[in-house]
């Protein structure tokens, strides 16, 4: 099964082969790390010519304050087509967490970048309404951040 997979790693290659940091295959699945820079053309080009017409999941992760990049987003793309599923990552520094947005890739994208910027603080250049989804607007900080007090930040008290 993986060897269709690595079949459309192979032609993300071919187009531009800086769309390819790395390549992960662990338990049937394919994750190809992209730069985020190229995320945006890698999902255009894996959507218009090889029929990953269907954006699954996007979601964040943090590695930790300690790790360097920080922060990675996860795409989980799938064909109805050829009942194919592909994972990109793209991985970012701490000090600048943005990535392009790809809501004009597939509309899906819209609450699931929103929910990632909400509990990460990942930020989505581009994207039409990128501002809290779960949490509220006033909220202090994003809540999925490790460093992030279990407890909440302490409200200010007068005594």
């Amino acid at each position: 099964m993986t060897e269709k997979l690595h079949g459309f790693v192979e032609k993300l290659k071919e187009r531009d082969a800086s769309w390819v940091e790395n390549v992960v295959e662990a338990l049937g699945e394919v994750t190809v790390h992209v730069p985020r820079v190229g995320i945006l053309e890698a999902c255009y080009f894996l959507r218009d010519e090889h029929d990953f017409d269907l954006l699954a999941d996007l979601c964040g992760g943090d590695r930790g304050p300690e790790e360097d990049p920080r922060f990675e987003v996860n795409y989980h793309l799938f064909s109805t087509v050829h009942y194919q599923r592909l994972r990109l990552k793209v991985l970012l520094s701490e000090d600048d967490p943005k990535v392009d947005s790809v809501t004009d890739v597939w509309r899906t994208a819209d609450w699931h970048e929103r929910e990632t910027y909400d509990l990460l603080g990942v930020k989505f250049e581009g994207h039409e309404d990128l501002r809290r989804i779960l949490l509220p607007s006033d909220f202090d900080g994003h809540a999925l951040r490790k460093d992030y007090p279990l407890r909440g930040y302490e409200p200010y008290s007068m005594n």
